[in-house]
């Protein structure tokens, strides 16, 4: 019989990836836009406002496109739940990967080859939170797209949950993926 021992200070509880679906599924997260689970820790997003969907919507549009042309079966995919166990669910503004048609469940890790967040007020968490999340789980490549600053920051290369390559591409040129051959975006008019 295990010996129940009371806590002698008060600590934070870290949930998982599957308390996170449960609670999900059960509808507790229905009052918020939209939340997120990262490194066991909640987060409620901001609401988007009309620029950031403009533009993430835009650049999901131009990224199907090119990669219908290309004649990859990848397709980019908006605002889907990104398993990470055992303890984040991100929730990427656009994920680039294949994807099974039909398929259930929170989009898997192993099907994602860029992920693409669009930041107006969220730049400093982007860089800095995110960009660690997504290297340590070794998304191949990672871009930011800087509203305010108009360009993109964009990261390759992840090993030892760091990205080891990086640049900025101004908005208004075109954006080329450093790990999806041919992948190239025109970056005018997005904000």
């Amino acid at each position: 019989m295990t010996e129940i021992r009371p806590i002698s200070v008060p600590r934070p509880l870290k949930l998982t990836l599957d308390d996170f679906a449960l609670l999900h599924e059960a509808g507790a997260f229905d009052a918020y836009s939209k939340v997120e689970l990262i490194e066991g820790v909640l987060y409620a997003m901001t609401p988007q406002q009309t620029r950031h969907a403009y533009a993430k919507t835009k650049l999901a549009f131009r990224l199907y496109a090119m990669l219908e042309s290309l004649g990859s079966e990848m397709i980019p995919l908006v605002e889907g739940t990104v398993a990470m166990p055992p303890r984040s669910a991100p929730e990427p503004d656009i994920a680039v990967g294949r994807f099974e048609p039909g398929a259930s469940g929170y989009m898997p890790l192993s099907a994602i080859s860029l992920v693409i967040e669009v930041s107006d007020t969220s730049l400093r968490y982007d860089l800095g939170k995110k960009r660690q999340l997504y290297a340590r789980h070794n998304v191949a490549e990672y871009w930011v797209v800087d509203l305010r600053g108009a360009r993109i920051h964009q990261f390759w290369s992840p090993a030892a949950g760091q990205y080891g390559e990086s640049r900025e591409v101004s908005l208004g040129h075109p954006v080329e993926s450093l790990t999806i051959p041919g992948l190239a975006v025109e970056t005018d008019n997005l904000i």
